[in-house]
């Protein structure tokens, strides 16, 4: 991506992502809370995938149980490890957007990307009461969406990163049939 000239020196701020598979194909997104910021709410674009920084020397797979967690209330056991994308995957911010994200610390995101199946029940995601409650809401609400559907629900500078996601793990829809 190209580099504004506002992002120079500023680091990326390392994150995961999480690609929630049910039986049935879908994928878990939720929708952005209004006053979730720029960086995550653009108009129409309010949904994403979970995602979320990792802390100071955890290991990634950790940090993506962790913020799944946090934001959906779903808990490990519920999971069937799917696979990861091998790269990271960046995006830069805009530059009014990085301005007010962070505090101006970083310039975006470095990605890495976990794939689960879900085998629990629907009644376990709690996007309102996330953590059994200990955790601020970060979503108002929640749906399966379609892999092909998911890089228009984004903010548009995360685009490319949810096109790269959904071709690695497109192939994954069907686990269940495979499980």
């Amino acid at each position: 991506m190209a580099q504004s000239s506002e992002s120079n020196g500023l680091p990326y701020r390392p994150c995961v992502g999480i690609t929630l598979i049910a039986p049935s194909g879908g994928v878990f997104v939720g929708r952005r809370r209004r006053d979730a910021g720029p960086e995550h709410v653009d108009g129409p674009h309010q949904w994403q995938m979970p995602q979320g920084g990792i802390d100071p020397g955890e290991d990634p797979a950790a940090a993506a149980l962790r913020e799944l967690y946090e934001e959906t209330n779903v808990p490990a056991e519920a999971l069937r490890p799917l696979g990861e994308v091998p790269d990271w995957l960046a995006y830069d911010l805009p530059p009014a957007v990085m301005k007010q994200a962070w505090t101006g610390r970083y310039r975006g995101q470095s990605q890495k990307w976990f794939a689960y199946g879900f085998v629990g029940s629907e009644d376990q995601i709690d996007v309102l009461r996330p953590g059994g409650g200990a955790h601020k809401p970060e979503f108002e609400a929640w749906r399966w969406a379609r892999f092909e559907e998911l890089p228009d629900l984004v903010v548009p500078f995360k685009r490319p990163v949810y096109e790269a996601v959904v071709a690695a793990f497109a192939g994954l829809s069907a686990w269940a049939e495979r499980a």
